[in-house]
């Protein structure tokens, strides 16, 4: 029974916190520095791919855009809503037709990014229909990215 009331009084022991003087306050960010919220930033544009462009257009990334060299730029397809959602595919996406096969494609510079249709060479653009053509809304995100 001693034994019993000495393991208890020293488990009773050890779970009882001790508390000394509060240490100084810890560091936020770099150096001390408070830390910085990195945030991506999109924008959505409405193309219509037709004969008279090429089939691509350039589109100028806004101003209002703090962008870095570092920085990665994705874009994305609306397709559609499934339950009120938006659905959104990544560039590059490949399609198959009847006709053969074609790609929504980008590329992009410091300045702009260029989306357009991509296929091989005996592929005939003029047997997309409006919906692969017209009206494609596109979103371009750009990722805050710092090199090692």
């Amino acid at each position: 029974m001693k034994r019993i009331l000495t393991l208890i009084s020293v488990f009773a022991l050890l779970l009882t916190a001790c508390e000394g003087p509060q240490g100084p306050p810890g560091l936020n960010g770099l150096n001390g520095e408070n830390g910085v919220n990195f945030v991506g930033q999109s924008f959505e544009t409405t193309i219509n791919f037709t004969s008279t462009n090429g089939y691509q257009e350039t589109v100028e990334i806004p101003l209002n855009i703090d962008l870095f060299e570092t920085d990665m730029v994705l874009t994305y397809r609306f397709i559609g809503q499934v339950d009120g959602f938006d659905v959104w595919r990544l560039l590059p996406e490949t399609v198959y037709t009847s006709n053969g096969e074609f790609q929504y494609n980008f590329e992009h510079n410091f300045d702009f990014v260029t989306i357009y249709l991509d296929a091989p060479p005996s592929f005939d653009f003029n047997t997309l229909t409006d919906d692969q053509r017209l009206d494609q809304i596109f979103r371009v995100v750009i990722l805050p990215v710092d090199f090692v």
